[in-house]
């Protein structure tokens, strides 16, 4: 028997619960958002120490609401992100409860409403909304066996380099999270390889304006799919050292090595994909079609903004592009630890209803779950390209929360 009701559970406590509940409260829905750490946990303890937003300050910020002690341009460092959370829900007054956990979602039979069981009671809700965000589940690619005598650790366990034994370190995946920390890796004096696979590579800045700007103006942000055959391309882009424009080239001409995708293991030897240059190659060319889509902007509405035309020169190759390492003995390296930067999956095994695809992915529209009642909130490309950003997951939590609002003026009408 449920000991509490109300018309919505909100089921995360990081950016996209807190924008939900911002947006049901302007409605006047009663909820409860349940987080079972605490605040934007995942900024806290699961990021490393010296992470910054990839996005500046002005940008990556909910609309209602700016950072304090931060200009405007810029990269707030992970704690200062976690902070700004925690302020916002006080400034909206968000019904917030921390230390809570969801176990499982139920539908009640015979009503319209559901039983959320959790690890301080149970609740009965009309709706639910899974705001849980994408990163959940941590992903090692099953390719080097656990007990291969290696150091295997995924980013989000990283938090600096005195962490990893001493030695030489593999870098697998070259999206934001593995080129920063790589780069940060080689910085404190540590040999490094990085394994590049697929990656689109915007400027961090082009004629005076960040990228984050270019996107916006050019409606890109806006996408309402990603281009198929990139769903598995991640983007390089860093708002480390006050913002710098991803050049794997010259991360290697400053002694790092970059090797293609990570392909296989035998013995303590790593071997490696013939697909280094091609996928530099890939990302070179996502560059210079930002340059080229901006110049014509400029041109078509002649904005005053000063030409760059130094930005489109291209490091020269490395060698380990030229002549790309196929094969790696791990001892002979003397590489002591694998960090793994391979991303997330989703779990969803909690909602006891038929929400997701074999593949564990939610089926919805835009948010809105094929199971009445349901919704999710912080998915990437949720409704754009945006969605999984700060201020993109806001914009999709006031569509969520309309949809919620239409169900319940329908659910009001007396006939």
């Amino acid at each position: 028997m449920a000991s509490e009701k109300v018309e919505v559970v909100v089921v995360g406590g990081g950016q996209a619960g807190l924008a939900m509940s911002e947006h049901l409260s302007a409605k006047g829905v009663s909820h409860l958002v349940l987080e079972r750490a605490r605040i934007a946990e995942r900024w806290r303890s699961g990021r490393w120490d010296s992470l910054v937003a990839n996005g500046p300050a002005w940008h990556d910020r909910f609309p209602t609401m700016e950072f304090a002690n931060a200009g405007p341009d810029d990269f707030v460092g992970k704690e200062q992100v976690a902070d700004y959370f925690v302020d916002f829900a006080k400034q909206i007054h968000a019904p917030i409860r921390c230390g809570v956990e969801v176990t499982s979602v139920v539908r009640l039979q015979g009503k319209n409403a559901f039983q959320i069981d959790t690890t301080e009671g149970t609740i009965e809700a009309t709706s639910v909304v899974a705001a849980t965000g994408p990163f959940q589940k941590p992903v090692i690619p099953p390719v080097i066996p656990a007990e291969a005598p290696v150091q295997q650790i995924h980013s989000n366990e990283y938090r600096n380099p005195d962490q990893l034994a001493e030695g030489a370190v593999l870098v697998v995946g070259a999206g934001s999270s593995g080129v920063q920390i790589a780069d940060e890796l080689q910085q404190a004096g540590r040999k490094v390889y990085l394994s590049v696979g697929p990656h689109d590579r915007p400027p961090r800045s082009y004629r005076g304006r960040d990228f984050v700007w270019w996107l916006g103006v050019l409606g890109l942000w806006d996408l309402a799919a990603m281009e198929p055959g990139k769903e598995h391309v991640t983007i390089a882009v860093s708002g480390a050292e006050g913002g710098k424009t991803v050049d794997f080239r010259k991360l290697a001409h400053q002694g790092m090595t970059l090797v293609g995708m990570t392909a296989g293991y035998e013995e303590g030897v790593v071997t490696f994909a013939d697909d280094l240059a091609i996928n530099l190659k890939s990302g070179d060319e996502n560059l210079q079609s930002i340059f080229d889509a901006a110049d014509a902007y400029v041109e078509r509405t002649g904005i005053d903004l000063p030409q760059e035309p130094e930005a489109r020169m291209q490091t020269l190759d490395p060698a380990c592009v030229t002549d790309p390492v196929r094969a790696l003995d791990l001892a002979a390296a003397g590489i002591t630890t694998i960090l793994w930067a391979t991303g997330y999956v989703q779990d969803y095994s909690w909602i006891k209803a038929d929400v997701c695809d074999d593949k564990g992915k939610p089926k919805h529209q835009r948010g809105v779950s094929t199971e009445p009642g349901i919704y999710f909130l912080g998915l990437p490309w949720q409704s754009r390209r945006g969605s999984s950003f700060i201020w993109g997951v806001w914009h999709d939590a006031k569509y969520v929360a309309d949809q919620i609002e239409i169900q319940r003026s329908y659910q009001q009408y007396p006939g």
